[in-house]
């Protein structure tokens, strides 16, 4: 069978030779013009004069749009229509486009863009949390609150409080293909768009609206994209018009693609959250009552702040069963680039609060941490499974739990009111710990430690683990819906289409494994080519860690159309059941008969059989209503726990991470060897999130790492020396795809474990206060925990 196996990406080859083929190295018609933005050089101002006419007159330009050449709407916002694509009398952020230039070449686009003469009167910008906390700047009336129990009453009446405050920064998405699309104007005044996104209805959506044409006149096209990461989610649907508009405006065929620097400079980051709390908890470490109050900077414009923030309170519970607990969440405004989708979707920004306060509470009841986590874990249910090696497996898993089990289990329903009916992070727990030898080495670390002491050195060594517990699902509803279209030949090849965009993860070999599986050939026979909108309607956003989800059922469902459509017309020339009909290894059993599928096929062709068809797929049983903050949101949860040993140097902040044992829920993996390599490059981006990767404004709002240069994310050499990854092997007790589980997003929340491990390295120098690492944890801010903790 195809599924389950540890197969290659589809396009690896391609990969490794460059021959893979991205939007920029689309062959272009030999009359394609070139795209620039002029950009805004102050963060907040009145634009009192735009000199545009040194840029007309430079070399090679054709045409220069302001917003009142755009002949429709003015807006590239995925939906709250306040980000116009060119600004309009005022700029709200350093790097906001003022000016679209039309050129001949990519760099005579760019060098014309910078000889604007522009003339501002400025205002006094908003950069920080507590700027727009005091000037009340918010995307929302008000914080938005979730609460359970009574969670003051709980904390005041507890044997033990604690409060705390945590800065985490924002992320560079920093994905290799730059951000890119390409105009083909066409006979009949439609356009047909090529664009590095994963959203390309949404895409489809706004180049409708800003030419004037409806939805059926605009054809979307990707291929692939080399990174997205969620930065390709919105931030494209800029370029996409820019280039439609152009071509629009000029008849010919507009190509535009971001420079790095410009890139980093206009593009949305992971949103940058402040995190307070107050906790009470008894003697052993359960906590009694919690109260979080997220500050999130979501930059100049809504973008997708809302729900991003929503799911960082929908995640502030993580694996821990928290029975008076209140969430509130300041959705506040600011003068940077709009902050936007980054992997995990706000998810790890509240999972990182609470393992801070698991953290905190450990150290200051001097208990071991992962006892601690173990003592305030949901409650298991149903029979745990076992691990596998690091090639997957597909043994029956935990039994499932009847969908009668009561709706108010105490220690079993998270804040928001959903039922955690397949929690197994307990056994999880036990397996990652016996398997990276917990008890062994964590004897061993606290006596090098001691020996660092005795002699005056100045290393230690730290441990950090880390649960993860993910809830899989759009929140929007709506969103989790998807489409394919199914052909098989009449010689027995078959091809496909899905509404999923291929970003490296490796979607397209997946949903072919799927294909191939429910046809019973080898994948060699299925081809799977562009995502493209003309193809597969409506389609939804390649994010939320749903597209094999969504995607690998849809083509499930069209492909089993087409086999019972075949089933039952060569049953009926054996005068059989279609039930008596077997695909299998490329062959087709028909009673005692028995022929290829491509002759099956032929025969079927010939028959008048119809072989092709749509696939759709709707995810069952969600309800969710945001503003009260209770339902179901959620599908199901997908789990995972990491251990990370780092050193970190006293004298000057610098560490390493020295080992990191991984063990993922990715449920009946369809592919091992895809799914081990997500959450392998999972781990390394939330390390660097939390570890290196810094983000600096200076006071004029303007974004100092802005390149390669200056903003440092992890490199091979700030991978951990050990690296053990293995899958946890069962089935999802939901019926997805083959019973299989998203690996997208959840591992991403396993470099965690790599903030932890700093901490307790930090607490190891003999600290008398808890060390209260800010994130991203870099050398300058351990060797500021130390200094501060009174280590000298």
């Amino acid at each position: 069978m195809s599924v389950g196996r540890p197969l290659p990406h589809d396009a690896a080859k391609l990969h490794v030779t460059g021959a893979a083929r991205y939007v920029d190295d689309v062959a272009m018609p030999r009359d394609c013009l070139h795209l620039a933005f002029g950009l805004s050089t102050v963060a907040h101002a009145d634009i009192t004069a735009l000199d545009l006419a040194p840029v007309r007159a430079a070399p090679d330009v054709v045409q220069v749009l302001t917003a009142a050449d755009l002949p429709f709407e003015n807006d590239v916002s995925p939906a709250a229509h306040d980000e116009p694509l060119l600004a309009t009398g005022s700029v709200q952020y350093l790097g906001q486009p003022l000016f679209l230039v039309i050129a001949k070449s990519h760099r005579a686009a760019r060098v014309a863009a910078r000889l604007a003469q522009v003339d501002y009167a400025e205002k006094p910008a908003i950069l920080t949390l507590d700027q727009a906390l005091a000037a009340d700047s918010r995307f929302e009336e008000g914080p938005r609150i979730w609460s359970r129990g009574d969670a003051a009453a709980a904390i005041a009446a507890a044997e033990h409080q604690l409060t705390g405050t945590m800065e985490i920064g924002g992320q560079e998405h920093f994905y290799l293909e730059g951000q890119a699309a390409l105009a083909l104007p066409q006979e009949d005044g439609g356009m047909h768009v090529q664009s590095s996104t994963q959203h390309p209805s949404e895409i489809q959506h706004k180049v409708a609206h800003a030419i004037g044409l409806p939805m059926h006149a605009v054809r979307v096209e990707i291929r692939r994209m080399g990174g997205g990461f969620g930065g390709k989610e919105s931030q494209g649907n800029a370029l996409a018009v820019a280039c439609a508009l152009a071509a629009r405006a000029t008849g010919k065929p507009c190509k535009m693609r971001y420079d790095r620097d410009d890139d980093m400079m206009i593009t949305g980051k992971r949103h940058a959250f402040r995190i307070t709390y107050e906790v009470g908890f008894d003697a052993d470490g359960r906590i009694n009552g919690l109260e979080f109050t997220h500050l999130v900077n979501c930059g100049w414009a809504q973008d997708l702040s809302l729900p991003v923030a929503d799911r960082a309170m929908l995640h502030s519970d993580n694996a821990y069963w928290l029975e008076h607990i209140r969430l509130t969440s300041h959705r506040l405004k600011t003068n940077l680039q709009s902050a936007t989708a980054f992997r995990g979707f706000g998810g790890p920004q509240g999972m990182v609060g609470i393992e801070r306060v698991m953290d905190h509470i450990a150290h200051e009841l001097g208990l071991d941490p992962v006892e601690l986590r173990r003592r305030n874990y949901y409650p298991e249910m149903g029979t745990a499974a076992a691990t596998t090696g690091s090639q997957g497996g597909s043994a029956p898993g935990p039994a499932a739990l009847p969908r009668s089990i009561s709706k108010k289990v105490k220690g079993c329903v998270t804040p928001y009111g959903m039922e955690v009916r397949d929690f197994e992070l307990g056994a999880m727990t036990d397996s990652l710990l016996e398997r990276a030898e917990y008890n062994t080495r964590r004897d061993e670390i606290a006596q090098w430690n001691a020996a660092q002491e005795q002699n005056r050195a100045h290393l230690r060594r730290g441990l950090g683990f880390s649960p993860v517990k993910f809830g899989i699902s759009f929140t929007l509803t709506h969103l989790n819906q998807a489409g394919a279209l199914v052909h098989v030949y009449q010689d027995g090849s078959i091809h496909l289409n899905h509404g999923g965009t291929e970003m490296g993860q490796g979607l397209f070999q997946k949903v072919a494994q799927v294909a191939a599986r429910s046809f019973g050939v080898d994948l060699a026979q299925v081809k799977i080519t562009a995502t493209d909108t003309a193809k597969v309607p409506n389609t939804s956003a390649t994010a939320a860690s749903s597209g094999s989800d969504l995607n690998g059922m849809a083509v499930k469902i069209a492909c089993d159309t087409i086999r019972d459509r075949m089933a039952e017309h060569l049953a009926a020339e054996h005068q059989l059941a279609a039930s008596d009909v077997q695909f299998d290894r490329g062959r087709v059993r028909i009673g005692g008969e028995e022929i290829s599928f491509n002759a099956a096929a032929q025969r079927c062709y010939t028959g008048r059989v119809g072989l092709s068809a749509t696939g759709f797929y709707k995810t069952p049983d969600l309800e969710w209503d945001r503003l009260r903050g209770w339902g179901r949101p959620f599908f199901y949860f997908a789990y995972g726990a990491a251990l990370t040993e780092v050193v970190v140097d006293r004298l000057t902040g610098e560490y390493r991470i020295l080992r990191a044992d991984l063990l993922h829920d990715a449920g009946a993996s369809l592919n091992p060897a895809l799914d081990i390599g997500q959450v392998e490059g999972a781990y390394v981006q939330g390390a660097g999130w939390l570890t290196t990767e810094e983000l600096v404004w200076d006071a004029g709002g303007q974004l100092r790492t802005h390149a390669p240069s200056t903003y440092k994310i992890p490199a091979c050499s700030d991978a951990p020396e050990v690296f053990n990854v293995a899958l946890w092997q069962g089935q999802n007790r939901e019926d997805t795809i083959y019973r299989s589980k998203a690996v997208g997003e959840p591992p991403f929340m396993l470099g965690i474990s790599a903030y932890l491990a700093l901490s307790d390295a930090v607490a190891r120098f003999g600290a008398a206060t808890y060390p209260a690492l800010n994130a991203p944890a870099t050398p300058e801010e351990v060797w500021r925990a130390i200094r501060q903790g009174g280590v000298s």
